[in-house]
């Protein structure tokens, strides 16, 4: 079983507190056009908006969604990624059999919240959280780690749109205007 969670627990302060996922991009929401992708992979999506443990940022997220999905390997994506592709997200998880995190990395570096996790992150996680060390990739040396390359990404469409997120109010412009 495959899950995924989406994290929308987040203040989003450099977007004046608004909620990104109800953001409209092509006529449907984020938060629509990432449940019809990922309905496409599976049907244990999980929307995080409070977490068990609080405070903790995604990683608190992460944590969350590990205890709750159904699935032994979970997709976590970012609330306000407007261009999830379901082709992309299944190649993701098809690697989750190799490797613990499965994490994209294009010349921006590292792509967290649109990544794979197994259970089998879950006591690295819980020692971090504990720590209080709550960046997220530096949880990437505890287990085995897979990086998907721009290269692979590529096979998939434009890595500047699969990975687009909006954090910004010219961020979301630049995506209304497709200028990514």
């Amino acid at each position: 079983m495959r899950s995924a969670a989406i994290l929308a627990g987040g203040q989003a302060t450099r977007f004046g507190g608004q909620d990104k996922s109800a953001l409209v991009v092509d006529g449907r929401t984020i938060r629509e056009r990432q449940i019809a992708e990922l309905l496409r992979v599976t049907t244990d999506i999980l929307i995080i908006t409070k977490d068990i443990v609080p405070g903790c940022g995604p990683l608190g997220g992460l944590h969350t969604a590990l205890t709750e999905a159904r699935g032994d390997a979970v997709l976590v994506v970012a609330c306000d990624m407007p261009f999830l592709d379901a082709a992309f997200v299944e190649h993701l998880l098809d690697l989750a059999r190799e490797a613990d995190i499965v994490v994209p990395r294009t010349e921006r570096g590292y792509h967290p919240l649109c990544a794979v996790y197994t259970r089998a992150c879950l006591p690295a996680v819980d020692r971090r959280l504990a720590d209080r060390q709550l960046k997220m990739t530096d949880l990437f040396a505890d287990v085995r780690t897979r990086v998907v390359t721009s290269e692979e990404i590529d096979r998939f469409g434009d890595r500047n749109r699969l990975l687009a997120n909006v954090n910004t109010q010219a961020e979301y412009a630049g995506i209304q205007t497709h200028k990514l």
